[in-house]
């Protein structure tokens, strides 16, 4: 039975978070936290906290092997992202993107 865990409306950009998506792929859980814990990066910090998410999910739906629960699925998608605008030289402007990601893992 699949568990999946989400955070949506992450404030990262999904470019600096799918480098972990792929990293953690096909691994157990508590491999995939172990490998996590040695990147200071905030990206590894979210996964984690989604990762963690999810054990708990399947924790609570009564799952009785959590060791060995595998990263089936974990995906970065695109959110919205809202436009800035910030002054440049001769009077125009230019527009900041603040990019958000949605973060999903799915143990099996």
């Amino acid at each position: 039975m699949p568990y999946t865990a989400k955070h949506r409306f992450a404030q990262i950009s999904p470019r600096k978070v799918r480098v972990f998506a792929d990293l953690i792929r096909g691994k157990f859980a508590d491999e995939a936290l172990e490998i996590l814990s040695c990147y200071p990066n905030r990206g590894a910090r979210l996964f984690e906290s989604v990762i963690r998410s999810a054990m708990h999910n399947a924790e609570d739906l009564r799952e009785s092997n959590l060791r060995y629960l595998m990263v089936t699925d974990a995906r970065v998608d695109a959110g919205p992202f809202s436009k800035r605008w910030r002054p440049i030289s001769r009077g125009s402007s230019t527009v900041i993107l603040k990019r958000t990601s949605h973060i999903t893992v799915v143990l099996e």
